[in-house]
């Protein structure tokens, strides 16, 4: 569904990504491991065209990304909920959901799709006119998924969505994800929790300074010695 080959990715002139090849299939959960600063939210901005890439190419069911304006990213049915939420604070929780429903397929089942929505997370639909900027932590994650959703995606990319959250919280997320994973959507993961992604995962990439340097399914990689030493504590 997704090939990723070879991107170079430049911030102004510091290169950030060297290289970097991995694909995702189908109705697949696939897990980019790495540490601070290893590129993997650089590469979800890439995959969204935020930034480009000076070198590789991005196909999405064999359409270049890699040539297309960020507008039309999400027409092509990716959705990225990014890391920190990038909620609008100051409308209501109703009226993001919205913001998140905005290509033309997307608009025609706005309201079903509103009502699957409540139906994940009741929270938002009992708080529909509360302003997203006065909800909790957890309660922002939770919109920002259910806007992602909004958008009818193929797949969906999360970047750190257990950011700030307690453990309980960060365990429904991650059952959330799994759940939408279930319905058929294919899901890119980018997450410090490293052994709960492991576990739930397809297969995962490392990524070290920029490059891909390990490939596995989650178990396999939770039984390479580097991956324990490194992200593990093992």
């Amino acid at each position: 569904m997704l090939k990723i080959n070879g991107i170079n990715v430049f911030y102004g002139d510091l290169q950030v990504i060297w290289d970097v090849t991995f694909n995702v299939k189908e109705k697949e959960i696939v897990v980019l491991v790495g540490a601070n600063g290893a590129g993997k939210s650089t590469t979800l901005k890439t995959i969204s065209s935020m930034l480009t890439p000076e070198k590789g190419t991005i196909e999405f069911d064999g359409i270049r990304l890699d040539q297309l304006p960020a507008s039309k990213i999400i027409e092509q049915g990716i959705v990225h909920v990014p890391e920190a939420r990038r909620l609008f604070p100051d409308m209501s929780v109703e009226e993001n959901l919205i913001m998140g429903s905005l290509t033309a397929e997307a608009k025609g089942k706005r309201y079903e799709t509103m009502e699957y929505v409540h139906g994940l997370f009741p929270i938002l639909g009992e708080r529909k006119k509360q302003m997203a900027g006065t909800l909790s932590g957890g309660e922002q994650q939770m919109l920002a998924v259910g806007r992602g959703l909004m958008g009818h995606p193929k797949l969906m990319m999360f970047d750190e969505p257990s950011l700030g959250l307690s453990p309980l919280l960060t365990q429904q997320i991650f059952g959330m994800i799994k759940k939408i994973n279930g319905e058929g959507v294919t899901v890119l993961l980018v997450e410090q929790n490293v052994r709960q992604t492991l576990a739930m995962c397809d297969r995962a990439y490392v990524l070290e300074n920029g490059r891909t340097v390990l490939e596995g399914t989650g178990k396999e990689l939770m039984d390479n010695e580097h991956v324990k030493e490194a992200f593990l504590g093992i």
